[in-house]
């Protein structure tokens, strides 16, 4: 009876793998074919990659997408994981009430949909003559509460034993934080940055208002672009697709164990 149930279990979960794999097939198998194949329901690898690359190189400036996205991202990413660490740690190393109520209330901020403050960031940012810059792109998502929660939970789990022992030794409180803490948290900060990279990777409506140039095009952008216009080839369409969620998923890919572990890590702190 047992094994019944867990033949039953394992057919279960390969089902679901089987499903939660398929878009990713069908994407891969659709930057192949061209848009005839593709509506017609094609779901084998086709002989049309050469032809999609060519006609997506030819329409869309992917170099200069790619390589702005993956400036943004990293730009952000580093940034916003330095500013929220030590954001979280003071929060709870340096822990009172009033942080407590401050950390309160940028939780709440997290209940604010970023559609209303859309249009005040943009009057600030063009009052200031920062359309189309990096800075553009990066202030406004630089510190999210939910790094800076994700970092305090982590500090918790920290020992205050070896900060005391730090101080002692006279280190400062930045050579606690750098020398001490960064390296102890490599989980958590993998975790921090995957989150970051992907959602900066993948944003699209700020992105959209605020980088009026065309040289500052990135890559959700790009792809928006292809999937607009009275015909698309949804072959180059599905193969700009695929080139936009590579990083991202290679990321994953690598940090994955590092992302597990890190985020249980703070759910346990």
């Amino acid at each position: 009876m047992r094994k019944v149930k867990n033949a039953a279990v394992y057919i279960v979960l390969i089902l679901a793998s089987l499903i939660s794999v398929f878009p990713l097939y069908w994407m891969i198998a659709a930057a192949t074919n061209n848009s005839t194949d593709i509506l017609g329901g094609k779901l084998t690898i086709g002989a049309n990659l050469a032809s999609n690359l060519t006609n997506l190189l030819a329409r869309q400036q992917i170099g200069r997408a790619f390589s702005n996205s993956m400036f943004y991202s990293v730009i952000l990413s580093v940034l916003s994981l330095l500013i929220c660490s030590i954001a979280g740690y003071a929060f709870e190393i340096y822990h009172d009430k009033a942080k407590d109520v401050l950390m309160s209330v940028l939780l709440l901020a997290m209940m604010v949909p970023f559609a209303a403050t859309l249009i005040p960031l943009f009057k600030m940012f063009t009052g200031l003559h920062l359309q189309s810059t990096w800075i553009a792109y990066v202030l406004p998502t630089l510190s999210t509460p939910f790094l800076i929660m994700m970092f305090r939970q982590s500090a918790r789990s920290f020992p205050t034993e070896i900060i005391e022992a730090a101080r002692i030794d006279g280190l400062g409180e930045l050579q606690i934080f750098f020398k001490i803490f960064m390296p102890t948290m490599k989980s958590t900060y993998a975790a921090a940055m995957t989150v970051t990279f992907m959602n900066a990777w993948n944003n699209y409506l700020w992105p959209k208002v605020i980088m009026m140039d065309d040289s500052s095009q990135t890559m959700p952008m790009l792809v928006a672009n292809l999937s607009s216009g009275y015909s698309i080839d949804y072959g180059v369409l599905m193969l700009g697709v695929l080139i936009c969620s590579l990083p991202t998923g290679i990321l994953f890919l690598v940090l994955q164990k590092s992302f597990a572990n890190g985020i249980v890590g703070a759910v346990k702190g």
